[in-house]
C-alpha cells in the first residue's frame, strides 16, 4: 500500500547550492537550504505544517474579526477557522491541491482555481512559481479575477526563519516605523509608533526572550522598492534575510511561543502581507480585484 504524505506530491527544486522542497497540498515551502543549511523552520514530509509553516495565505491573511464583513454592500459570514478566538483566519488554499503547470531544475509554478466559498462568492485564479538563482529564493504570486464580480483580496505568507539555534539568541534587524496593538482575540484596536518601545528593531539587536505576534507597517524599502528584514547570529557570521517587493505593505512577525513541543521559539516568522489583520472587515490596504483583472506579488529568502 503506497502512503501519500499529508502535503501530497513533493516538488524539489536545486540550483547554486541551495534546496528547496514546494508541496502540492496548500503550494507551501515545506524547505529551504543553502549548502545544506537551513534557512526556515521545516517540517517533515509525513507531518502537516505546523503553525501554518511556508504556506500562502490567500485570498487574505491573518485574521476577520467574527468571519463576518461587508463588500460593496453585501453582509458576508466566512468560516470560523479559528474557533479560539472566533475569527476565520489565512483564507482558504491552504487545504487545497495545486497543479504544476511549469518546472525545471531551478523552478516550480503552481495553480489553483478557486471556486466560491462560504462568505467568498467569487472565482479566482491564483499561480505561485518558486524559483532559485545564485541570491536565494524568489516567490511570485499572481492572482487574477476570473469571475463576473470584484473580489476582495489580499495576500500573505507565513514562512519560518532560522539560524539554526535558539531565538532568544537572534538579532533582529525590521525597518518598521510602526506596530498594531491587538486586543485578546488578536484583532488590532491601533496604530502604535516603535519609538522607544519595545518593537523598536530599527537598529539591529537581540531579540532575547520577547514575544511577538505582531503586525508592522511604514516599512523602509531600499533604492530598489524592496523592504529587507534580517536575523542573524549575534556575532554576525550567519544570518537570512526576507526581502518583499511593491505592494506589500505589512510585516507580521510571530517568535512560535504558542506552538507545540520543540516548535516553540525555533525559528521567526516573518509573513508579508498586502494588508494588515482585518482587511475585510476594515478595508485597509484591502485590494478590489476587478474582473479580469490580475494583481502580482514578489518576496524571497536569501542567506546572509
Amino acid at each position: 500500500m503506497t502512503t501519500i504524505a499529508p502535503t501530497g506530491a513533493q516538488h524539489t527544486i536545486e540550483a547554486d547550492g541551495f534546496r528547496a522542497v514546494v508541496t502540492e497540498v496548500g503550494a507551501g515551502l515545506r524547505s529551504l537550504t543553502h549548502e545544506g543549511r537551513p534557512l526556515i523552520v521545516g517540517y517533515p514530509e509525513d507531518q502537516p505544517p505546523v503553525g501554518s509553516a511556508g504556506l500562502p495565505l490567500l485570498p487574505w491573511p491573518n485574521r476577520v474579526e467574527d468571519g463576518r464583513y461587508e463588500f460593496d454592500g453585501q453582509e458576508r459570514q466566512l468560516a470560523l477557522t479559528e474557533p479560539k478566538y472566533g475569527n476565520a483566519a489565512h483564507g482558504f488554499t491552504r487545504s487545497f491541491p495545486w497543479q504544476v503547470v511549469s518546472g525545471h531544475a531551478g523552478s516550480v509554478t503552481l495553480r489553483l482555481r478557486l471556486f466560491p466559498q462560504i462568505g467568498y462568492p467569487h472565482v479566482l485564479d491564483f499561480t505561485i512559481s518558486y524559483t532559485l538563482d545564485a541570491t536565494g529564493l524568489e516567490v511570485e504570486t499572481t492572482a487574477l479575477n476570473a469571475g463576473g464580480t470584484t473580489a476582495p483580496y489580499g495576500l500573505g505568507a507565513h514562512p519560518y526563519l532560522t539560524l539554526g539555534r535558539p531565538l532568544d539568541e537572534a538579532v533582529l534587524e525590521l525597518p518598521a516605523g510602526q506596530w498594531l496593538a491587538v486586543n485578546d482575540r488578536k484583532i488590532p484596536v491601533g496604530r502604535r509608533e516603535v519609538e522607544g518601545g519595545p518593537y523598536d528593531f530599527r537598529t539591529a539587536r537581540p531579540i532575547g526572550d520577547l514575544a511577538l505576534d505582531t503586525a508592522f507597517t511604514g516599512l523602509a524599502r531600499g533604492a530598489d522598492g524592496l523592504v529587507r528584514v534580517r536575523l542573524a547570529t549575534g556575532d554576525g557570521t550567519r544570518g537570512v534575510e526576507l526581502w518583499a517587493g511593491e505592494g506589500i505593505g505589512w510585516l507580521q512577525l510571530f517568535t512560535g511561543d504558542t506552538l507545540a513541543g520543540d516548535y516553540r521559539r525555533k525559528g521567526l516568522a516573518v509573513e508579508p502581507m498586502t494588508c494588515p489583520p482585518n482587511a475585510f472587515r476594515t478595508g485597509e490596504d484591502l485590494i478590489r480585484l476587478a474582473p479580469g483583472e490580475r494583481v502580482t506579488h514578489r518576496w524571497g529568502i536569501s542567506p546572509l
